[in-house]
């Protein structure tokens, strides 16, 4: 399987193919977008994308690890995680292989 990436520019070159922005205002509304959802994100909120998922922000208790190396205990301190939970309609296409666009 190969591991490629989508990156924000390639994202921005499909806002500008499908909407029909300029290149410059494609980049500045992705931006936009994923700005306003690190801001919710940070704030605590949850953001939910019909047909894509959710993003929420989960917090985690102290609790204590162990080293795999040496096998000594060490305390992991309490913090913040970001979760994702594909909706059913994202989740139906993976498992049914179904995309609109791979490239091989």
């Amino acid at each position: 399987m190969a591991a490629n990436t989508i990156t924000r520019a390639q994202l921005s070159e499909a806002v500008y193919q499908e909407v029909g922005l300029s290149r410059n205002e494609s980049a500045d509304l992705l931006e936009l977008v994923l700005n306003e959802i690190s801001d919710a994100l940070a704030r605590g909120e949850s953001v939910k994308i019909s047909s894509f998922g959710s993003f929420a922000v989960r917090s985690k208790g102290q609790r204590i690890g162990r080293n795999p190396k040496t096998g000594e205990e060490v305390p992991i301190l309490p913090r913040r995680v970001l979760v994702f939970r594909p909706s059913q309609l994202l989740r139906s296409r993976i498992n049914n292989g179904h995309a609109d666009s791979v490239e091989p």
